[in-house]
Parts: C-alpha cells; structure tokens; sequence
C-alpha cells in the first residue's frame, strides 16, 4: 500500500467534522515520522557499508557499491520530508541537505572527512562519486573560492575519518531531529506552506541544471530527488485533503490538486533514470529558443515553471494554495 493510500485508510477512520486540524496534525506527524525512522535506517547502513579503512584508503568494489545504494536510499528519504524539515528544524537542515558551493560560500573546507565546515548527504555524496563527476560540474566547482578537489580517503586516517566523523555526523543529525520531532506540537498551517515551498522548488531544481549546480549533482540522482519530493509532498497533502474536501466547493480544489500533482508525476515517470535530461548547449532560461523548449529537459523546465507559477490560473501550486484558502490557511508561495 503506498503512503498516500495509507493515510486515506488512516484518516477514513477519524472523525475530522470533530476536529479536522488535529487530526491533519496527526496525520502529518505520522508521515513525517515514518520517513525519519528510514532516513536514520539508512544513515546507518551508509555508516556500516563505509568501505574498510587500510592504508591505502579506498579502492571502490562492492563496498563503494553498497556505500553508494545506501547514500541514495538516504537521499530518498530526506528528499520526502523536505519541506518538513526545511520547516522545523532550519539549521539541521543546512547541515543535512547543503549543496558543496553553499558551505565554502560561508568558509572554507580544506579536509572534506570531517564532521565540521561541508556536512551532510552531499558532502559524503561528493566522495562516493568523486571519481566519475561530470566535468560540467567539476569546471563549475573549480571556479568557487576555496574550492579543493572530490576524492577517495587516500589512507587509513581519512577512510576512519569518513566513516565515524562525517557519516557519523549525518547519523547524529538525523537523530537529533527524529527525537525533537517526536515531542514537536505542529502547526497545521506551517506544515502545509513547507510542502507548497517543496513543490514550488522544483523547477528550481531543474533550472540549477544548467549552471553546473543542480542538487545531487555529482551521482546524477536530481530526477530521483524531484520524485521523491513529489511523493512526499503527495502524502502530505493527503493528510489535508479529507479536511479540504469537507468544505464548501472543497472537493473540486481537492480533485484539482490531486490532478496536478498526477501531471507532475506522468512527466517524471515519462524520463528515464535518476538523472534529468541533458541540458541543451544554447539553453537560455531568460528566452529558450523553441527547439530547446522542445528537448526532454526545455519539456521538463516549461511544464514545472507553469505548475509552480503561483499565478497560473490551475496549476499545482495555484490549486494547493486555493486549498489551503478553503480550510482558513494563508500562504504567500
């Protein structure tokens, strides 16, 4: 059964009429807890799938392979509750879910094994892919101030490091969030506006593609992240939706919503792997030529800058506030 279901079976059992925010919350919280409860399972399989350390560091194989399943499993599942926890919890957050360019913007990191200065999935995502990034992003990165080179811990020390300091502080951050969380009083509204931002970002998400920047850049898994976003943000919604489609003329937003999110995720699906499609070589996001608006990725980039115009009359974000308008929730997108 997936999540959306799950949450319809769930709250098909309540009594919303009674107190429809309370059991939104309810709802939300579940969710929300049940994608933290993976992503710290899979913090953990990424800590013991860090290959061996010797004194020669890392020479790839199964462990790198099963290093590289686990960081994506992660990565599935931060990507799900994004919107939550960009929300709640801001600076674990940053440390969790920072792009490389982000942190040494702030400060230099000259060691990247470490638990300090470039933390979080991309950070460990940056060393598993090191020796395959695409050069695209290595010429993007190579031009930051303090920039210094992706690579493999290069002797027993660094592989140590890896393992316990930077993967470990991944795994601390994400129990730290899961045990404020649990006690957490949510806020129906703020847990809706963190969803309708995630949506919002999407193409966001895409048009970081063409500059070298795009999020999980450098194991080419940003399609896989957008889906998972899309997921995530589904099954948060479903926790809305009975309260939405209670009110007057509530049904037909709801429907609309569910419409455009389906829209979103038939082009997704459309795309083959984790990766977005290739940017074309004369993309101007300022004025794309109509032959690249006609490429897998102009086709991407054009049908997510209408359904995240907040407003395009019908679009996914427009219908998700007008939701949230139906149910006395204001939100500014």
């Amino acid at each position: 059964m997936n999540r959306a279901l799950a949450l319809a079976v769930f709250l098909a059992a309540c009594t919303p009429e009674n107190d429809p925010e309370s059991e939104v919350i309810l709802a939300v919280k579940d969710v929300v807890a049940t994608d933290l409860a993976e992503l710290a399972t899979a913090s953990h399989a990424l800590h013991d799938a860090a290959p061996v350390p010797d004194a020669d560091g890392w020479q790839g194989g199964a462990e790198l392979d099963a290093s590289k399943a686990a960081w994506k499993d992660a990565r599935n599942a931060y990507e799900r509750i994004e919107g939550a926890i960009a929300v709640l919890f801001p600076d674990l957050d940053a440390s969790t879910d920072e792009r490389y360019d982000g942190f040494i913007a702030e400060a230099p990191d000259t060691y990247l094994f470490d638990d300090e200065g470039v933390t979080g999935v991309h950070a460990i995502e940056r060393i598993l892919w090191s020796d395959v990034q695409p050069a695209y992003v290595v010429e993007f990165e190579s031009g930051l101030s303090g920039y210094v080179p992706a690579a493999f811990p290069a002797n027993e020390q660094e592989a140590t490091d890896y393992r316990e300091l930077l993967v470990g502080r991944l795994e601390t951050d994400i129990a730290t969030m899961e045990a404020d969380f649990e006690p957490l009083a949510l806020d129906a509204a703020a847990a809706y506006e963190g969803v309708v931002g995630s949506m919002a970002e999407q193409v966001e998400k895409v048009g970081l593609a063409a500059t070298g920047e795009a999020e999980s850049r450098y194991a080419q898994h940003t399609l896989a992240d957008m889906r998972a976003n899309l997921d995530g943000g589904l099954a948060i919604y479903a926790a809305f939706s009975p309260w939405v489609a209670s009110m007057d003329g509530g049904e037909t937003i709801d429907g609309e919503v569910r419409d455009g999110f389906a829209r979103v995720a038939a082009a997704y699906d459309a795309l083959p792997g984790d990766a977005l499609p290739a940017v074309p070589a004369t993309w101007n996001p300022d004025a794309p030529s109509a032959a690249d608006l006609a490429t897998p990725y102009g086709e991407l980039w054009s049908l997510l800058a209408s359904e995240t115009d907040p407003d395009a009359q019908g679009s996914l974000v427009e219908r998700m506030v007008q939701a949230a308008k139906t149910v006395g929730i204001e939100i500014v997108p």
